[in-house]
């Protein structure tokens, strides 16, 4: 998971830090000398890092800190606000014209840096935002590259417009931006071509889209994983061609995080999302407070949330929350609740969005297999068996084991553990009667 190792680092400085009582200027020092080090190691730019430790270091051995009641926490406060500061401080939406004015946006990265599967992605954005986006596959020259825009098209509800693969991208462009204003699309998204490295002939490539077309948007896209080289490619990028936002993919592997910390101080671009998986829906809006309370092991709750809100019917919510209440809840809206949380993403990740809970899971294998038991035991279920857990006699979890490949352990344990969360649910669904109320949203029943 991203940022693991630098989290784990500044977590134990912190705790050192709220060890003692009082501070001098020395154990100030002496813990952002730690916090350098983490940072260097999770390829954080050396210039970067040199003026982070420098503000923090300024603000933090001030006497009003020192001399504070709790003036640990105070350090950590101001490396959060800093933290903050260092990426962006607010969240930076992508541009789009007024009205129904046609809003070119021109997608730019290396190749393999999963430039074609994000444009996609930004479509589904774009359309749940009741925009009507147009895909168009520029990228000539890698093998299957119209292909996959046209896949990722089709599985987002996007139409694609193409041209084959010999045509000139600028071409493609201008007769995209035609077929739009002739068919009411709002948003035309160009995919254009990457390389493996960058190479004049690429460089000159967009710089003609950019001089023939109004582009509005210039997003480039960079693999998280590369380090302090995603870097250097914005830098290269913004000074060759210009880009107004930068995208980071792959922030779920064991990237260091070096990126996300030093792309806003080195090129003044802002981050505007970062793709944290491969399915089309693993995309999150950058939040520098977010990402910041992330990497201190504070959490990300208000993501969390979003991710509920996006993944869980709202109608089905209050259905379950009636059966609850009703003692009607069965295995069959067990299995629905489940299939809302596997839309919200992994176990893994969404238990490390919870306060405190990140760095206590991260030696933990979370079996993420035992949900496809789970829906196998109770696909092997027979329709009253779902909807009256009680009538599970030793011959029908018999049954229901050989059906789903399991043993009568593995049924039984099922039971049991549907019982409790039973239980438990309908406890927590009478206390927090009067909560619901207020809340537009509650949590779907397991999570």
């Amino acid at each position: 998971m991203a940022f693991e190792s630098l989290s784990d680092k500044l977590q134990n400085v912190f705790k050192n830090l709220r060890g003692k009582g009082r501070l001098s200027e020395a154990d100030v020092k002496a813990a952002l000398k730690e916090v350098k080090m983490a940072l260097l190691e999770a390829d954080v730019s050396f210039k970067v890092v040199k003026q982070f430790i420098s503000a923090v270091q300024e603000r933090a051995i001030g006497q009003d800190v020192l001399n504070s009641l709790t003036p640990g926490q105070m350090v950590i406060k101001i490396v959060n606000e800093e933290m903050v500061k260092l990426m962006g401080s607010e969240m930076t939406e992508i541009q789009l014209k007024p009205g129904n004015e046609i809003t070119i946006i021109m997608m730019v990265g290396l190749q393999g840096a999963g430039k074609t599967t994000f444009t996609a992605k930004i479509a589904g954005k774009l359309k749940q935002k009741g925009k009507k986006p147009l895909l168009v596959a520029c990228d000539v020259y890698r093998p299957a590259a119209i292909e996959q825009l046209q896949i990722n098209g089709e599985k987002q509800g996007v139409s694609v417009f193409s041209m084959g693969d010999k045509n000139k991208p600028v071409d493609i462009a201008k007769a995209a931006v035609e077929h739009a204003q002739k068919n009411g699309f709002q948003v035309v998204i160009l995919d254009t071509a990457g390389r493996l490295h960058i190479d004049e002939e690429m460089m000159q490539e967009l710089i003609e889209i950019k001089e023939k077309m109004e582009v509005f948007q210039t997003l480039l896209i960079v693999d998280a994983m590369t380090g302090q080289d995603a870097v250097n490619v914005a830098e290269t990028f913004e000074e060759k061609i210009g880009i107004d936002g930068v995208v980071l993919t792959k922030m779920d592997g064991d990237t260091r995080g070096g990126a996300a910390l030093s792309i806003k101080a080195v090129t003044g671009k802002p981050i505007l999302y970062i793709g944290m998986g491969e399915k089309l829906s693993d995309l999150e809006q950058f939040y520098p407070d977010r990402m910041a309370s992330r990497i201190l092991g504070m959490g990300d709750v208000l993501t969390l949330i979003e991710k509920a809100e996006a993944a869980v019917d709202v109608d089905k919510a209050k259905e379950m929350e009636r059966k609850f209440k009703k003692a009607e809840f069965g295995f069959d809206d067990y299995l629905e609740s489940m299939n809302q949380m596997k839309k919200m993403g992994s176990l893994t990740d969404l238990l490390s969005m919870l306060p405190g809970v990140g760095n206590q899971i991260k030696d933990v294998q979370i079996d993420e297999s035992q949900m496809g038991k789970i829906e196998a035991m109770i696909l092997s279920m027979t329709k009253e068996e779902r909807s009256n857990p009680d009538i599970l006699n030793p011959s029908r979890k018999k049954r229901i084991a050989q059906g789903a490949g399991v043993s009568i352990a593995d049924v039984n344990r099922l039971v049991k553990q549907f019982e409790q969360g039973k239980k438990m649910m309908k406890q927590m669904s009478g206390m927090m009667g009067a909560k619901g109320k207020k809340g537009k949203f509650k949590l779907p029943f397991g999570l």
